[in-house]
């Protein structure tokens, strides 16, 4: 039997949220190994500094970085394999409540929250962009997208028709909303510390 629209969609988002689950995972475990690196031997400098703009000593050793009294990185620890779990789940056909979804909505809206706060923190106090906080952003932004206009498609959340299927609309565009939101965290980061052309160079000079 051929696939349903409804199951090719649910299969997309699976595949999304194992990918994503798995990067967010990645910068979670690195940042949360240089943290302890740096407890057992202050003098060690995590592989994430990369100069003078893009380095991630200054926020693991800021109180933003443990806001809730233990560093943000176990957050991610404990986080993204729930993302991943989930779009396991759902690959292998898994169908959830609707009481689940809101849950799940609820999470992901915490981490949007949360992750547009240490932005502004970055930029606009610590004066700095860390590399693997950088790659949780990117990947914490396109899944709350994700995640809300599935639940408003498919009803969890409830909602007119009309704005039903503007959510199956702007599902699509997912991809393009999110490079978007990415240009204007560049341009905030451009204006307040003009560190974009300082951080290409940067970044080439690590790779020399």
């Amino acid at each position: 039997m051929p696939d349903t629209p409804s199951r090719s969609r649910s299969t997309g988002l699976a595949v999304f949220l194992i990918v994503a689950g798995a990067l967010g995972l990645l910068a979670a475990f690195e940042l949360s190994l240089e943290k302890l690196l740096v407890l057992a031997d202050p003098d060690h400098v995590p592989n994430c500094n990369v100069g003078i703009l893009v380095s991630c000593s200054t926020n693991l050793g800021s109180w933003q970085g443990a806001l809730f009294g233990f560093p943000n990185p176990f957050i991610g620890l404990m986080a993204w394999p729930v993302v991943i779990t989930i779009g396991v789940a759902m690959l292998a056909g898994a169908r959830f409540a609707r009481w689940f979804w809101l849950g799940f909505n609820a999470g992901v809206t915490g981490a949007i929250v949360f992750v547009g706060w240490l932005i502004a923190q970055s930029i606009y106090v610590l004066g700095v962009l860390c590399p693997w906080c950088m790659l949780t952003w990117a990947v914490t932004i396109p899944t709350f997208l994700a995640v809300t206009l599935h639940n408003l498609r498919e009803g969890h959340i409830p909602a007119s028709e009309r704005v039903r299927r503007l959510a199956a609309e702007w599902f699509k565009w997912i991809p393009l909303i999110t490079v978007v939101c990415y240009l204007l965290v560049i341009i905030l980061a451009q204006l307040q510390l003009n560190a974009v052309p300082l951080a290409v160079i940067e970044i080439r000079n690590l790779f020399r």
